[in-house]
């Protein structure tokens, strides 16, 4: 594992992430952004940790907008830009959230989790315990009048894994690890207005392979899903762009079927609350560096 990817694949999540605000505006269709991002991305010479979502309001995640979303952003609305460059499959992670227009509710649960995460980040040191960084990020959105969101966290990231361990949890549990040197975590607290959890909603259209059997039926498109994007999680929009609507949505029903892929559903806040995220990839020292700023 080599710290130079994470640190190349790092900067380039930097760059796209302030790339990214500057797309947000009232009327901006979050397909174009999405794919604007993610062709930024390329073009910087990585890949992506996975489909750029683009959740609003009370959509915590798991949101890549499909080929024939229309919805355009509209005044008010609470942006969460969630993103990550891999490059050699080292993953970063990294997310910011922003405001359509002014909104002095929106500002505050962006600095919420902004501040939380800019705390949490510090502490990013070998030994200290991931339930006393829950509680730091629980204490900081409490402080501005909001709740974390329990049911997600952050977590490890690896190569070609998104998702590793330990879980950096985003409130006080009993119970953490210890972090150690070298370690590579994405912290990510979710402020919101609501309940402080997420339920599963529609299905998003993001997948990832779950197994190494073949297919039969289909299988140069999943050979090019397991050449392009390893373990890492796809969107349906790619495969359709590849190999044309029909042919994407019968194969990845029968990868369904055949348990070789699963889906991930979009999550939302349970209460219809507005959330905001902030993310950034962290290497585990003395002094944390910061990979995604």
């Amino acid at each position: 594992m080599e710290n130079s990817d994470f640190i190349k694949a790092g900067k380039v999540s930097a760059q796209a992430k302030n790339y990214a605000l500057s797309l947000v505006k009232e009327g901006a269709e979050i397909l174009e952004i999405a794919k604007k991002i993610e062709q930024f991305i390329y073009d910087k010479g990585c890949k992506l940790s996975f489909p750029v979502n683009v959740s609003v309001n009370e959509t915590a995640a798991h949101n890549a907008p499909k080929l024939d979303d229309k919805t355009k952003l509209k005044k008010g609305d609470l942006v969460k830009l969630d993103l990550g460059a891999q490059y050699n499959g080292a993953v970063t992670d990294c997310a910011v959230s922003v405001s359509v227009g002014k909104s002095d509710e929106n500002e505050k649960l962006i600095e919420a989790a902004r501040k939380a995460n800019e705390e949490a980040v510090k502490m990013a040191t070998p030994g200290t315990n991931t339930a006393d960084i829950g509680k730091k990020i629980q204490e900081i959105i409490e402080s501005y009048g909001f709740r974390p969101i329990r049911n997600l966290t952050g977590h490890g990231v690896g190569i070609y894994e998104v998702h590793t361990s330990p879980s950096i949890p985003n409130y006080a549990i009993k119970k953490g690890v210890p972090l150690k040197k070298g370690q590579i975590i994405a912290i990510e607290p979710f402020s919101t207005n609501g309940a402080g959890l997420v339920y599963e909603s529609k299905n998003s259209e993001i997948y990832g392979v779950i197994s190494s059997i073949p297919s039969r039926a289909y299988s140069e498109v999943l050979n090019y899903i397991k050449k392009e994007f390893k373990t890492l999680p796809f969107s349906k929009r790619h495969i359709i762009e590849k190999f044309g609507k029909l042919k994407a949505s019968i194969a990845l029903k029968s990868f369904l079927v055949q348990k070789i892929i699963q889906e991930y559903p979009i999550l939302k806040e349970k209460e219809k609350g507005k959330v905001a995220q902030w993310e950034n990839t962290v290497i585990v020292d003395n002094k944390p560096k910061v990979l995604t700023h």
